[in-house]
């Protein structure tokens, strides 16, 4: 049986660019080469991107796909590489894997299982290939088995499990044993969850083991559409051992791992026993910053623009982007960071500047930060947001909106015959301060080119806490997955482990709006409840989908808060959940980062009518 070299390699690819995906996908097979790999797994749909949506539904997709093939095979001699594409057959399109040897199409394996759940809707697009079903494909002048297959690939007997064939009871690896499988490979496009590379581990480890067999997992790399994030993780186990893996969320267009596996010996030798844990504040880190940079590369976008108010929520986008341009550098090193950004105008004068001044003059260039203060704003948020901004080299403006917001106001007052007040007109008055900033914001973001960011979190999500066309207003909500009592932590995090010292101005402060008068002496907790109490609320409500009596018997339980402010928190987060849930429609496309979110269009669909959850709530009044 065969000594042999096999490696996963993850990409950073681009829905339909055909250029960019071709490229990642010749240098993987060109650096799998040059380190002696004979088997060579590339993930998931990398030849068209897997975030095609519906483009998967038309019929000149899967063709061009296939007219690419002739090029790919080019690529693939001496060894045996995996590329993911879709395949159109007999009326139907399938989520495929094509397996070339050396310059040579053998045949394309068709995915079983089809993720339906969370963030991905398959079953809208492919159709799922029935178990132990052979056909015969003509692709590129070629006639290839197509279907449930496997394949002698340099004496080693190889199946497939296509990203979710692996994550179902009656998985094909089941089948596998039977038939003497020695490697398994599975090519997939798994998008970025805390938490979710243990899981990883776990699948790939336990299944070289149950299945007595190699295994390699190769996932896709970056913000390829928009949304979704994709680490890029590689792992590869034998007979129940961990044998390889990467360091994911790369700012490199290809990562690979190749090990050499003797396939005759059931007890490889390894020095890994498990992966490293993750800590959640620096893979978030590390995932957000990373989508923040291919999300301002893949727009063709100039920079960004941040309304920085010198809270919580602004200051973690700010964060995020200086974290995007520090580690870029350093994985990337200026040359190469500075051309993906289309930034190479700067090369020469960056050139001679030691890392923090690089660091800031790189975020001055892509980062225009305003502070929009009105007459309830404090000196405390200026402040916080001014030393924010010098610290990380973000430009930084500061201009009042009073004229605007008072112009509103009298044109108001003389429609409605009579003077506004707090008393009467609360929301109103402080909806339309969040209003007036959104034009001139807008303005200068248009102007630069940039994309303004959107600093909503989840937890103003859940329950609207957020001025529709106001602070809701942008092209990308970076932190809208993650809710607000992860953002407090993850700033006091910030501070000491990233070295931000300009945080500790932004931690000293409690959240607050600043739109009523300062003497009201307004906080988020005030007007809605205590963070982490609609922490807890919203994983059972939205995450497990349970009734507000069965998410009170819970949290009552476990002691969360009295009985009678449980009751009234449910009440008013239900409330306010059904209420607000046309804004959560309307909201900027915001990266997937938790185990679940509040986008309808990715993971949430909820009803904007609905009778409010009137006979459950009611339910709560006899406990």
């Amino acid at each position: 049986m065969p000594k042999i070299k096999v490696a996963g390699a993850a990409l950073n690819q681009i829905p339909i660019h055909w250029d960019n995906n071709l490229k990642n996908i010749k240098e993987a097979i060109v650096e799998a080469r040059q380190q002696g790999v004979n088997i060579l797994c590339l993930p998931e749909l990398c030849l068209t991107g897997y975030g095609c949506e519906d483009l998967f539904l038309s019929e000149w997709l899967p063709a061009k796909a296939c007219a690419l093939v002739g090029q790919v095979a080019a690529l693939t001699g001496e060894m045996a590489v995996t590329v993911g594409l879709p395949i159109r057959h007999s009326g139907h399109t399938y989520n495929c894997v094509a397996v070339f040897v050396d310059k040579e199409l053998v045949g394309i394996t068709a995915k079983q299982f089809l993720a339906n759940d969370g963030v991905h809707y398959e079953p809208r697009w492919f159709a799922a290939w029935k178990a132990g079903e052979i056909r015969e494909l003509e692709i590129a002048g070629k006639k290839v088995p197509f279907g449930d297959l496997t394949y002698d690939l340099f004496g080693v007997h190889t199946g497939f499990e296509i990203c979710e064939d692996a994550w179902r009871p009656e998985r094909p690896a089941c089948r596998f044993a039977g038939k003497n499988v020695e490697l398994v490979l599975n090519p997939s496009a798994s998008h970025f969850a805390f938490g979710k590379s243990l899981t990883r581990e776990k699948l790939v480890v336990g299944s070289s083991k149950t299945f007595s067999c190699y295994y390699v997992y190769a996932n896709l790399l970056g913000n390829e559409a928009g949304r979704m994030i994709f680490d890029g993780e590689i792992v590869i186990a034998g007979h129940g051992r961990l044998l390889g893996y990467n360091e994911k969320l790369s700012f490199e267009q290809v990562n690979l791992v190749a090990v050499d596996i003797d396939i005759e010996n059931h007890e490889p030798d390894t020095k890994l026993s498990v992966m490293p844990l993750e800590d959640k504040n620096d893979i978030f880190t590390r995932a957000a910053s990373l989508a923040l940079f291919d999300y301002m590369r893949k727009s063709h976008s100039k920079g960004f623009v941040l309304s920085l108010s010198g809270g919580a929520d602004s200051s973690a986008c700010a964060i995020l982007v200086a974290e995007a341009v520090r580690r870029g550098l350093a994985e990337l090193g200026l040359e190469e960071f500075l051309q993906k950004l289309r930034l190479s105008g700067l090369y020469q004068k960056c050139q001679a500047m030691q890392n923090k001044e690089l660091h800031r003059f790189i975020v001055g260039e892509i980062l225009h930060c305003a502070y929009q203060g009105t007459v309830n704003s404090s000196e405390e948020t200026l402040e916080s947001a001014r030393n924010l901004s010098n610290d990380i080299g973000a430009k930084f403006d500061h201009w009042l909106i009073d004229e605007e917001v008072n112009s509103y106001s009298s044109k108001m007052e003389q429609v409605l015959q009579r003077p506004l007040s707090w008393d009467t007109d609360d929301i109103a008055l402080q909806n339309i301060q969040a209003r007036a900033r959104s034009p001139i914001i807008w303005m200068l973001a248009n102007i630069k080119g940039a994309l303004l960011l959107v600093t909503s979190n989840r937890s103003e999500g859940d329950v609207g806490y957020a001025t529709m066309d106001g602070d809701t207003s942008g092209s990308l909500a970076p932190i809208a997955a993650v809710d607000k009592f992860f953002i407090l932590r993850w700033l006091a995090w910030a501070e000491q482990a990233l070295g931000y010292e300009s945080l500790h101005y932004v931690n000293s402060l409690n959240p607050t709006a600043e739109l009523r008068p300062l003497e009201k002496c307004q906080t988020d907790e005030d007007d809605l409840m205590p963070y982490h109490v609609i922490v807890e609320i919203e994983k059972l409500a939205v995450r497990d989908r349970l009734a507000p009596k069965e998410i009170f018997e819970l949290l009552n339980a476990r002691r969360l808060e009295e009985p009678v402010l449980l009751k009234a928190h449910i009440v008013k987060f239900f409330t306010l959940w059904c209420r607000n849930q046309w804004k959560r429609e309307r909201t900027a496309p915001a990266f997937h980062l938790d185990d679940f979110n509040v986008d309808p269009r990715t993971w949430c669909r909820f009803p904007i009518l609905s009778s409010g959850y009137y006979h459950e709530l009611a339910e709560l009044e006899d406990l």
